[in-house]
């Protein structure tokens, strides 16, 4: 059920740009379940949607809590185009749940409140190390390389340039 450590160091096999999506929400007030609930199902459902048809660009996540009251979902994307074209399909999920919850927002704002930010780091922008632990964040969406591949040290992680550039 668990995953097993790798032992040793290793980086994320990541190459070129890499677009992450920060989402989430926050209960404001666990009485009005019959409005975060939804939110929180929500989340689940597209995450779903999008890990059966990954010719959509969603290369991973991971779903994290902050609090009993905040949970969020870090995604890494393929690109902000993918991103941007599931979020406004009309026959994938998102569009169907962002226009419920656009008409019960004056009611919904008092109990749940959502939040989302997008960044695309260019490649020489991010680096990454994991030790003796199984694929996490990136690495677990990109794939892993033994950290000498990318260097051993962050400053060689970050200079790192693949071939497509």
């Amino acid at each position: 059920m668990f995953a097993k450590p790798i032992p040793g160091r290793i980086t994320a096999g990541a190459e070129g740009e890499v677009v992450v999506l920060l989402i989430g929400m926050r209960i404001n007030h666990f009485r009005g379940v019959h409005h975060w609930l939804p939110v929180l199902l929500a989340m689940v459902r597209m995450l779903r949607e999008l890990g059966r048809d990954k010719g959509r660009g969603l290369l991973g996540h991971t779903l994290l809590t902050g609090s009993p009251r905040t949970y969020y979902v870090v995604q890494y994307w393929e690109s902000k185009e993918k991103l941007y074209a599931y979020a406004s399909a009309p026959d994938m999920f998102h569009r169907r749940a962002w226009a419920v919850m656009n008409r019960r927002e004056k009611k919904s704002r008092r109990h749940v409140g959502l939040w989302h930010e997008t960044y695309v780091v260019p490649e020489d922008g991010y680096e990454s190390v994991y030790a003796d632990m199984p694929a996490h964040g990136l690495a677990r969406a990109t794939g892993v390389l033994p950290l000498e591949a990318r260097g051993r040290r962050a400053a060689a992680r970050f200079a790192h340039r693949s071939s497509a550039n």
